[in-house]
């Protein structure tokens, strides 16, 4: 009953707001109120749904400051160098830039924090796109693709939290998928060729239209201007980098790491509160729905996790594997954690489900670092999740919804 009332919550979800029957914000704390309360939890669902909120809040500090931080660094200017250098580069060529924005992504998220390959890639990449008639939303499913095989490193969230669960080392986790890991890396880049040389063919179609409507974008970077660099240059850069690195390095914690740098870039570029008010205001609906929905996303977390049903559904999906594919069982195990992943919270897989697969795995002789090989490759559905924060963050920064992302990168 349980996991039948999971599947059935995630499964409408994504259905009414891929669908655009419901708003994202709306649908995580409606259906799972639903849901709830057909499976008797009514009475509790308040408690759960705010257990949720508490779990989720230090990633909505996290991403909010960020995502402040970053529009500041946008308002003055800092990403324009990057931009012009890579029109330079690039041209206004669909195939060249799909293919520098993979190798963008590429070299920022080596560290394995896929936020913030997040925001520099769309912060930069964004303008150019609409600059040139790609559909941004590209920008999204090469993250996608990306960012979860550089999860595969060893500092990597995924690779540390299984080697936790499993009472393994992290090198045994990692260093056998390396040529995994290059293989993928070369075919993202191939796969961003073909998507370049497809947005190429569309625009040649488009030559004979009339041009594109010029609008500025809530960044505050648009197609007919472009910010000045503040003389403040310098101290932005640094501070920039100073915050990628502590936060790579985990020097405090990371939203404290964020309010941080965010009070100090908003401080020296606009010392002036009324300047601070007109620079912020405009950006006032996009940090509020980035919060909205994580929030939300959390309400809708605590209700599947504090009433069982993450649970059940990951019992049932590996109760119903047949006994005789046991010899295959690590394919099978790849081939599950994807949908399991997609329909759960990371920490919910990684040390719920993940030790169930690898002790299943062991009746069959698979030793339990196989099974961790075979987790990896279904990281890729999770970005894509309702349950996943920085997909809303992404949305938000592409000023597009949750369901058009989704029903756009999915296949």
């Amino acid at each position: 009953m349980l996991a039948a009332l999971g599947f059935g919550s995630i499964c409408l979800f994504t259905v009414l707001v891929m669908t655009k029957r419901i708003s994202a914000v709306a649908g995580l704390i409606l259906i799972p109120t639903v849901f709830g309360m057909l499976g008797g939890f009514g009475g509790k669902l308040g408690e759960m749904m705010v257990s949720g909120v508490v779990d989720t809040a230090p990633t909505a500090v996290l991403l909010t400051f960020a995502l402040l931080y970053f529009l500041v660094m946008t308002e003055c200017g800092l990403f324009e160098p990057l931009i012009r250098k890579i029109l330079a580069i690039v041209g206004e060529d669909p195939v060249r830039i799909v293919l520098g924005t993979a190798i963008l992504i590429i070299c920022i998220g080596l560290d394995g924090d896929g936020s913030t390959a997040a925001f520099v890639v769309i912060t930069s990449m964004y303008p150019i796109y609409r600059q040139v008639g790609i559909n941004p939303l590209i920008i999204a499913m090469l993250l996608g693709i990306i960012c979860p095989t550089l999860n595969w490193m060893p500092w990597g969230g995924p690779a540390a939290r299984m080697a936790v669960s499993l009472d393994i080392e992290v090198a045994d986790v990692v260093l056998p998928m390396v040529p995994a890991l290059v293989l993928t890396l070369a075919a993202s880049l191939l796969f961003a060729y073909f998507v370049g040389r497809s947005e190429r063919h569309k625009l040649d179609a488009r030559k004979a239209q009339a041009a594109l409507v010029e609008e500025d974008d809530e960044l505050g970077v648009s197609r007919t201007r472009t910010p000045i660099p503040t003389k403040n240059v310098w101290f932005n850069f640094l501070l920039t980098i100073a915050f990628i690195v502590s936060m790579g390095i985990e020097l405090l914690p990371l939203p404290a790491l964020a309010m941080i740098a965010f009070s100090l870039a908003v401080t020296v570029n606009w010392p002036s509160l009324r300047v601070q008010n007109e620079k912020l205001k405009p950006h006032a609906g996009t940090v509020v729905m980035v919060i909205s929905l994580i929030l939300a996303a959390g309400a809708f977390s605590g209700v599947l996790n504090e009433s069982g049903m993450v649970k059940a559904m990951s019992d049932a999906l590996v109760a119903h594997l047949p006994e005789s594919w046991g010899g295959g069982f690590a394919f099978v195990t790849a081939l599950v954690s994807g949908p399991l992943l997609f329909i759960l919270s990371n920490d919910s897989f990684y040390f719920g489900v993940v030790p169930v697969l690898a002790e299943t795995g062991s009746a069959y002789g698979i030793p339990s670092e196989v099974i961790a090989h075979s987790v990896l490759p279904g990281i890729y559905l999770h970005t894509l999740s309702p349950l996943s924060a920085p997909i809303y963050l992404v949305a938000s920064l592409l000023r597009t919804d949750f369901g058009s992302l989704q029903r756009f990168a999915l296949r």
